[in-house]
């Protein structure tokens, strides 16, 4: 059986308030972003410890400390010795040290920034992929593969709309290719509608064997044409449709990892909370 939970800042960045909240519905599983005003692998000691205190006092497990690891930055002007990208590999570190603080098994990374055409042929080579722009990511995400082998870490390597990896296929791709079993795909199949794969099956399938490690839930109505994303209360947008079939298949097929509401629905007026609240129950109907 799945295991749901919530980003906690998508209730409120106040972390008690959130891990209320999720001890209201009964959700068990807190992942991690921003807690207070800072994102997570940036607490200092005294915070840190509050951390681990509120955990405990509510009764909740961490899921995946998830910050924004090598989120915008361009492979093309990024290489190893750069000191953004070191900077990007202390956050890891200090990321899995705060996973192992909290008894937390998965740490987020994201894929840098999107280049729009990856692969080509008869012409496109040429023309219109951004050559060598796959093979720098797989250089640059191996280092980052190689510390949470030498820490004992799953990393989570997310399917983003503004990633280079935007999804399940290209996540299943990367895997394959840097072949370690410590990196997994956090699936987030409406992120995924952005580069217009279709959840179910397509993006369900391609994670068939193991690949997958974690699981964003929301919802969008995706217009490409017009580069414009709105957030929807969870089954009234564009996912809506493959929610009931990807959740029965991960029944199916045993999944036992965990689930996360993604709570970034904000209804007219109203705050990331009343957005949480207006979907709770259709994700705990779908998934529970």
């Amino acid at each position: 059986m799945a295991k749901l939970g919530v980003i906690t800042d998508g209730i409120s960045r106040e972390f008690e308030l959130a891990l209320s909240v999720m001890n209201e519905f009964g959700l068990q599983h807190a992942e991690l972003q921003f807690l207070w005003d800072k994102e997570v692998g940036d607490l200092d000691d005294r915070e840190m410890n509050r951390a681990q205190q509120l955990v405990k006092a509510h009764g909740v497990l961490v899921s995946c400390i998830s910050r924004h690891i090598f989120g915008g930055m361009l492979v093309g002007g990024t290489d190893r010795e750069s000191a953004g990208y070191q900077a990007h590999l202390a956050a890891l570190e200090r990321c899995i040290d705060m996973a192992q603080a909290l008894d937390c098994p998965r740490v987020r990374i994201m894929a840098f920034r999107k280049e729009m055409i990856l692969f080509g042929s008869q012409g496109a080579e040429e023309w219109n992929v951004a050559t060598g722009a796959w093979e720098k990511l797989r250089e640059l995400v191996e280092p980052a593969v190689q510390i949470a082998e030498d820490r004992d870490i799953t990393l989570v390597v997310e399917t983003g709309n503004n990633a280079m990896i935007t999804s399940a296929f290209l996540a299943r791709k990367l895997i394959d290719e840097l072949g370690s079993q410590q990196l997994k795909v956090l699936w987030d199949p409406a992120n995924s509608l952005y580069c217009a794969e279709v959840p179910f099956p397509d993006g369900y399938d391609a994670l068939r064997g193991g690949y997958l490690g974690h699981i964003h839930i929301k919802d969008v109505v995706v217009e490409i044409a017009k580069a414009t994303v709105t957030c929807k209360e969870l089954g009234s947008g564009h996912l809506g449709a493959y929610l009931p079939r990807i959740a029965a298949a991960l029944r199916e097929g045993g999944y036992d990892g965990a689930i996360s509401l993604e709570s970034v629905y904000r209804p007219p007026g109203g705050t990331f909370e009343d957005g949480f609240r207006a979907s709770i129950g259709r994700f705990q109907e779908l998934f529970g």
